[in-house]
């Protein structure tokens, strides 16, 4: 039996009739749309313009998304959106999401807790791929530390005046609008709220990060607020509340990054398994040498751990009882999976491996901007032991 991308992915019974046809009709776009250019498109830095409207135009940027703001939310759930975090995976362009998709933890805060004025303008432009909203929370002086962020946003009548930085931000460049976290108050989490910030606002200014270790392709920027006057009514929610619009959004960024480096683990496998049947060392194939038949074997066996935990937390998220502390460590168990799955097939696949153009080569390389962002390793234990009381 082959083992392929597919065949390597446990049954899923939770999976309908449905689920199966998005996923075909969505790897047919992502095989026409984007694997043919992956290669040119992490080379060069960037994604093309006319992408978000290809992707609007399939029902990708709208996915899940209220119908009354152009958007597709009746009939799709939690494994829809699992579905798109596998197949965009098998392009191994792990820095395609992170920028076409930035609306992902974008725009969510904005549909929770905006008014409706400041939403009905927002999203429609927004799911048609005509205009992008990127989240800004982290800052030169801390990421995770939510709430101990920097940036201040003082109120002047009908106006905030922000001050401040933001860096390492998914589609900063490109973004229109900014959810910025913001410090209204005093210090600690209820000093903290949120601002939606037009980025042709006067005093706002950005610079490209293009020199990372991987992502190559994601528009990723640090934005500079110098005295910017944003209106009181792109507050969302209330002052003070900054912490809980942030949150509420995590559960969601982290099962989505899980999935896609599950899914990046089992595209290492499936080349590595290629490649041994195909490579002869020694006067035999590589996939006949016991040690890397081992390697394969553990790569599976981890592989199906996340997998199963995977469809555990996204059950929870489903029945609405999700728990923090399972999700964060579902994001180190497949942090960690993806890594060993990137360091054995590199192995597997020797200096073929470490030249670019190949998937594993650029899974590789990516792997620690996985293990970092959404929450470190570090910090996800740390949430699940508090969330445990230990």
């Amino acid at each position: 039996m082959s083992l392929s991308f597919d065949s390597a992915r446990l049954p899923n019974p939770d999976l309908s009739e449905e689920h199966h046809t998005w996923r075909d009709q969505l790897r047919r776009f992502i095989d026409r749309e984007i694997t043919p250019y992956v290669d040119d498109w992490d080379e060069q830095g960037f994604l093309p313009d006319e992408l978000w409207g290809k992707a609007a135009q399939f029902g990708l940027l709208g996915l899940g998304y209220p119908e009354q703001y152009g958007g597709t939310e009746a009939g799709i759930d939690q494994h829809h959106v699992n579905i798109v975090g596998e197949e965009l995976a098998r392009t191994s362009l792990g820095g395609l999401p992170s920028t076409l998709l930035s609306h992902g933890i974008g725009l969510p805060p904005v549909l929770a807790f905006a008014s409706e004025d400041l939403k009905a303008e927002l999203v429609p432009p927004i799911l048609a791929g005509e205009k992008r909203i990127s989240l800004g929370i982290t800052e030169p002086s801390g990421g995770s530390d939510v709430a101990n962020l920097q940036t201040t946003a003082r109120r002047d009548g009908d106006y905030y005046i922000v001050n401040g930085s933001k860096t390492f931000i998914s589609g900063g460049m490109g973004a229109d609008w900014i959810t910025t976290g913001v410090r209204t108050g005093g210090q600690g989490g209820s000093g903290v709220s949120v601002l939606v910030i037009p980025a042709d606002l006067p005093g706002v200014s950005r610079t490209p990060l293009d020199k990372k270790q991987g992502w190559w392709c994601s528009d990723t920027a640090t934005i500079y607020f110098d005295n910017v006057k944003v209106p009181v009514g792109n507050l969302l929610s209330e002052e003070g509340h900054g912490f809980l619009v942030i949150a509420n959004n995590f559960n969601g960024e982290r099962i989505a990054m899980a999935v896609m480096m599950e899914a990046s683990a089992r595209v290492c496998l499936e080349e590595a398994v290629d490649w041994a049947r195909e490579r002869t060392t020694f006067g035999k194939r590589l996939a006949d040498h016991q040690v890397i038949r081992h390697k394969i074997a553990e790569m599976k066996q981890r592989i199906n751990a996340c997998q199963t935990y995977i469809q555990h937390c996204t059950r929870q998220m489903l029945a609405g009882t999700a728990d923090f502390g399972d999700i964060a460590l579902l994001k180190i168990q497949c942090s960690q999976t993806m890594e060993f799955c990137a360091r054995e097939a590199m192995q597997i696949l020797g200096g073929i491996g470490y030249m670019r153009g190949n998937r594993v080569e650029r899974i590789y390389r990516e792997v620690r901007v996985n293990a970092i962002g959404g929450g470190s390793e570090e910090i996800m234990r740390d949430l699940a032991t508090r969330q445990y009381q230990l």
